[in-house]
């Protein structure tokens, strides 16, 4: 037999060798001190997890928000990758370069109309850095205190004057914030791997010992004491499902006849304290055990 707490195999094979752990669940205890163990124990798995899949989804959040950036449209996007220190007019008293974006309708117009929205703009200083399938993104110079009113005029012929300073030290950092993130996103993926494929062992392992919790429970309360039944394993092919429930039914149909009626297609009503209609009601305990943890259909 395969102990309970040593998760070595497959779903299958863990259930087929199935034996109660006493180590974990001693028989000793009452039932509800058992369940109040794997309620306990499950619990601090969800609670863990939680804790952990959000750490991991926030820092897996954030690279993407800032790889976004990266690649998305100029109008969003982080231009610290496109653009050179030789772009800007930097460390003067009196001028600054602003960052145009300008619609790929409008380079001509641009063009035209750049040294004339304001006064004391560069002549010729207008530079196309870069475009996209939409936008291009250019610069222009002028005097610090004409800058506001630049921007004013400038948005009112659909040119965007993105904000932007440019500073090596910033630059740098935001770009080692992404080195940043994309290590410490390798750093917890492996850990966290492990550790989910470690619990979802003993969630599973747990699991099926409430399973048998639930054939030991049923089964007393319907058929009383003292306790004598025996708790089968039935793994079915799909087509011979209807076959074992008819086999099924001749064999103990006479403990509920009820349970028959239901079957042979009386309208369905739900049994109180059961948790099921009638029509997953029979002359036996039944519990499914859905071991295809993929299959979101089951």
């Amino acid at each position: 037999m395969l102990p309970s707490n040593d998760f070595t195999g497959d779903l299958p094979t863990y259930i087929t060798r199935f034996q109660w752990d006493i180590a974990k669940y001693p028989t000793k205890q009452s039932l509800r001190n058992i369940a109040d163990i794997i309620s306990k124990q499950v619990g601090q798995i969800d609670a863990d997890l939680k804790t952990k899949s959000t750490a991991y989804n926030n820092l897996k959040g954030n690279l993407q928000s800032l790889e976004k950036k990266q690649t998305g449209s100029l109008l969003t996007r982080n231009l610290a990758d496109l653009v050179k220190k030789e772009h800007f007019i930097l460390d003067s008293e009196y001028l600054t370069t602003l960052l145009v974006i300008v619609p790929k309708s409008q380079f001509h117009e641009w063009q035209t109309l750049y040294e004339k929205l304001t006064d004391m703009v560069v002549p010729r200083s207008s530079v196309l850095i870069t475009q996209d399938q939409e936008y291009g993104l250019y610069t222009v110079s002028l005097f610090k205190k004409v800058a506001d009113e630049y921007k004013l005029h400038a948005r009112e012929k659909k040119f965007i004057v993105r904000d932007f300073t440019y500073n090596e030290e910033e630059l740098a950092a935001g770009k080692n914030e992404i080195t940043k993130l994309v290590t410490d996103k390798k750093k917890q993926f492996g850990p966290l791997v492990r550790w989910l494929k470690v619990n979802f062992s003993e969630c599973f392992c747990a699991w099926i010992h409430v399973k048998a919790l639930r054939v030991f429970v049923e089964s007393v309360l319907r058929y009383g004491l003292p306790v004598n039944f025996q708790a089968i394993l039935l793994h079915p092919s799909k087509k011979s499902v209807k076959r074992l429930r008819d086999v099924l039914n001749q064999l103990y149909g006479h403990l509920d006849s009820s349970a028959l009626q239901a079957s042979s297609g009386a309208d369905s009503v739900d049994i109180p304290g059961l948790g099921f209609g009638q029509s997953e009601y029979y002359p036996y305990v039944y519990y499914k055990i859905n071991i295809d943890m993929i299959d979101t259909k089951v």
